[in-house]
């Protein structure tokens, strides 16, 4: 099997960086990309001669496609990069609203379109989004996210739809008990939320890098969302 190609938009730290770690482990080229040009590169040389990187900033959806034009042809595309956002409507931010919605519906669209002519166009090509559980558990705060994962699911069916062959799916992880964000909480805050799952456990960032792998390696499966969540609503 040929060396296939993945760019990780959010690659440089969290579970993007990680999947881009598994992905170049199993005999991938990677690319990454971050805000800052000097950051990614150095994590780029960190991660071997098969990873490269580029800057890119998806809130900024007029630069996108600048920004990816020196990409070569790919075979998968994770849409991964995210921000953290607590908007409640009592107390509406309309900028963090505003730039939250672009990053992930119009920037998560903007760079598939921006990587139409370079997506190998074969069912082995693979595109995954990254949503979250908010969309269908919201939580105080959650206004603006909730909002924006319930409209990736949307647009995971009709990218699958109009890019076919090609494949389109999305992964709406719950909490991630080793995640940088949660794995900082302070002692006891995720034992709450483990008492809330089947076995009192919290899914993994390994959980969620082996389902991308899955989501873009699996030929039968497109047009889906699929939750990591360790079965948190069966309780």
């Amino acid at each position: 099997m040929s060396q296939r190609t993945i760019l990780v938009v959010g690659g440089t730290s969290g579970i993007g960086l990680e999947l881009a770690r598994t992905l170049l482990a199993r005999g991938d080229r990677v690319i990454i990309t971050g805000r800052d040009a000097a950051r990614a590169a150095e994590i780029a040389e960190g991660l071997g001669p098969d990873a490269s990187s580029l800057a890119l900033d998806i809130s900024e959806p007029e630069q996108i496609a600048p920004a990816l034009a020196g990409v070569g042809a790919i075979d998968g595309l994770v849409l991964a990069a995210i921000e953290r956002d607590a908007n409640t409507i009592a107390d509406y931010d309309i900028a963090r609203a505003r730039r939250l919605v672009t990053l992930k519906l119009v920037g998560y669209a903007e760079t598939v379109h921006a990587l139409l002519d370079r997506l190998t166009p074969s069912v082995g090509t693979g595109i995954v989004l990254f949503g979250g559980r908010a969309k269908d558990l919201p939580y105080p705060g959650s206004t603006t996210v909730s909002t924006i994962n319930g409209g990736v699911e949307g647009l995971t069916h009709t990218l699958a739809l109009e890019l076919a062959p090609i494949r389109v799916n999305a992964l709406h992880p719950g909490i991630i008990g080793d995640s940088p964000f949660w794995a900082g909480k302070p002692d006891g805050v995720l034992d709450a939320y483990r008492s809330r799952t089947p076995g009192g456990e919290l899914a993994t960032v390994a959980d969620v890098v082996g389902t991308v792998e899955f989501l873009l390696d699996n030929r039968g499966v497109s047009g889906t969302s699929l939750y990591v969540d360790r079965g948190w609503t069966l309780t």
